[in-house]
């Protein structure tokens, strides 16, 4: 009588299908912080690429599909497809912007087939990148998470202020729209318990959304035009056009996200309290995120990748369940095929602003706790986060300081995750695979209990 308990407990809570009336709320929610990104990105390529309505919503349906898609497969996986944590996918925002600058530069159908190319890339480089995880330990990895975090809040928080040299920058009552949904949900994971906290992020929202409403900001009738039912169409823009010259800044990009997927996965199995390695995860990761990225290139949509975003959705809730995010992707599919995702984009941004600020915010300080563990009284470990965080976050906070280089050595140098992972996997060589290693005395807490504080590089397991 006593053994079916007894196993039940033996699951993980990864791991764990709860009874579906718990599952969707916590599903809606990471659908309510996320659904911005994938509305923005389609809005934002048909006004640079001149779409049609028809192309456009073409297009919407097939991003959100495929958000779902790639949602479900890295959250169940299939063989060696697919990560098996609580994730979602989205279009990527540089993906994006790489989308329209080839578009733009060449055609569309050019730079559809650059997405094309970019998830055969992924799937053929992840066996070449799977042998340089060794060069990235917790402390590399904690330098990837912050900057990730802070690169996240920089981009939502646009959400909130508008963007310089604009009449809505800096707009007191977006100011106050993003600082009542921060205070909102603050209050409710402050009082409130049980499932309710949980959903803390998504009452926020909600909450903000009904404030706006009362300030007469908030107009969902006016996001109803349009079909009823909508579908993603093959080759929406004709016959793709391979061009490998012309998709070189997609396909360095590529590595970079690669390197991003790395600490994503990583900090992604700490949240959940549940071992990572490496070399077997993140591959199956970037695998999913080649796959779904090929397919939707099909449909017109950018680069596909598996996002971080609602990392900080499942530490602020604490339900880890991997078949949350699968459940969102049901959703996301619902909605791609159906006029939601336009209604939902009646929400105001400062208040979807608000709500992503808290949840990637999280993520930031996901990284400082990772870099609680190291031992800082190492001068290696001290100067390689020192100059590591530098180089990440000095892209973020300074966005375009390498425009008047090439465009593809500044779409490189540009993104900060990279910068990072690059700086701190090159210093970390420098201090701990070079001559004489950790010449520098370990803190005492260090020498009472080394193994608190190992720096091993490669040991991957949280």
């Amino acid at each position: 009588m006593t053994a079916a308990p007894e196993a039940a407990e033996t699951v993980h809570p990864v791991d764990q299908l709860r009874p579906m009336h718990r599952l969707i709320p916590f599903a809606i929610q990471h659908v309510l912080v996320m659904v911005a990104t994938p509305i923005s990105s389609v809005f934002l390529i048909a006004g640079a690429l001149d779409l049609n309505e028809a192309a456009t919503s073409a297009i919407l349906a097939a991003v959100f599909i495929f958000s779902g898609l790639g949602s479900i497969l890295q959250s169940v996986g299939v063989w060696k497809i697919g990560v098996k944590l609580p994730f979602v996918m989205l279009p990527g925002g540089a993906a994006t912007v790489l989308f329209i600058t080839i578009g733009q530069g060449t055609d569309i159908e050019t730079a559809v087939g650059a997405v094309i190319l970019t998830g055969v890339f992924y799937i053929l480089a992840v066996t070449l990148f799977v042998k340089l995880l060794k060069f990235f330990p917790p402390l590399v990895i904690g330098i990837m998470v912050i900057v990730i975090g802070v690169n996240l809040v920089q981009v939502t928080g646009k959400l909130i202020v508008g963007e310089a040299d604009t009449k809505a920058f800096g707009d007191p009552q977006n100011l106050l729209l993003g600082l009542i949904t921060v205070v909102i949900t603050v209050l409710c994971f402050r009082f409130l318990r049980g499932m309710l906290g949980k959903l803390s992020v998504a009452l926020g929202l909600i909450g903000g959304t009904i404030v706006a409403a009362f300030m007469g900001v908030t107009d969902f009738a006016a996001q109803t035009g349009g079909p009823l039912l909508a579908a993603p169409t093959l080759f929406p823009f004709g016959t793709p056009k391979f061009d490998v010259i012309a998709a070189i800044p997609m396909l360095l990009w590529a590595l970079a996200s690669m390197a991003e997927a790395t600490g994503q996965t990583i900090i992604n199995g700490e949240v959940v309290e549940k071992k990572v390695d490496a070399s077997r995860d993140v591959p199956r990761l970037i695998r999913a995120d080649g796959i779904i990225t090929i397919f939707g290139g099909l449909f017109g949509t950018p680069a596909m990748v598996t996002s971080g975003e609602n990392v900080g959705i499942v530490r602020a809730s604490g339900v880890r369940s991997r078949f949350v995010t699968a459940i969102a992707g049901v959703l996301l599919i619902i909605i791609g095929i159906s006029p939601i995702a336009r209604i939902l984009n009646g929400i105001p941004a400062a208040v979807v602003g608000g709500t992503a600020v808290v949840v990637f915010a999280i993520i930031a300080v996901l990284g400082i706790q990772m870099l609680a563990k190291v031992d800082f009284n190492q001068t290696g470990n001290l100067i390689t986060a020192t100059v590591g965080l530098a180089a990440g976050l000095l892209p973020v906070l300074i966005p375009g300081m390498y425009s008047q280089l090439s465009p593809n050595v500044a779409s490189l140098l540009g993104s900060g995750v990279a910068m990072a992972a690059f700086v701190s996997v090159l210093l970390n060589l420098l201090f701990h695979h070079t001559g004489k290693r950790n010449r520098h005395p370990k803190s005492r807490t260090a020498i009472d209990d080394p193994s608190h504080l190992d720096q091993r590089p490669g040991d991957y397991r949280i």
